[in-house]
């Protein structure tokens, strides 16, 4: 079902030996992993820090890492799923930017749920 999962882009919980290994060069002083979700070979890692966004490439080993501040999350919202509709998902609004981050979720809604909590956390403080 995993790849099934993966086929469709719906994300799942990282492993958290693997996210340390690949983020930590990335990490400054007293920043700790606190979540990490993988969609297809795409991640976004939450720190006590910032949300930071992985974009690997299908073919090769390029990765485009983007840095978001917390602090420039002016608003965020989940769908959930439906009986049609098969995948939840949760859009991000930066500040001066238009259009929402989007991201796919199976409809499980456990990992969305998560990083709901995990964005609440840090932006409603």
């Amino acid at each position: 079902m995993g790849l099934f999962n993966a086929i469709l882009g719906n994300a799942s919980e990282a492993n958290q030996q693997e996210v340390e290994k690949e983020f930590l060069p990335l990490l400054i002083d007293g920043e700790q992993i606190e979540g990490a979700f993988k969609v297809i070979r795409d991640m976004f890692v939450f720190t006590n820090k910032r949300l930071i966004l992985a974009e690997k490439q299908l073919v090769g080993t390029k990765v485009d890492y983007l840095s978001i501040p917390y602090s420039s999350i002016k608003k965020f919202s989940k769908e959930s799923a439906g009986i049609m509709d098969l995948d939840a998902e949760l859009k991000i609004w930066l500040t001066n930017e238009d259009l929402p981050i989007k991201k796919q979720f199976g409809k499980g809604g456990d990992n969305i749920n998560q990083v709901y909590k995990i964005l609440s956390t840090h932006i409603l403080k």
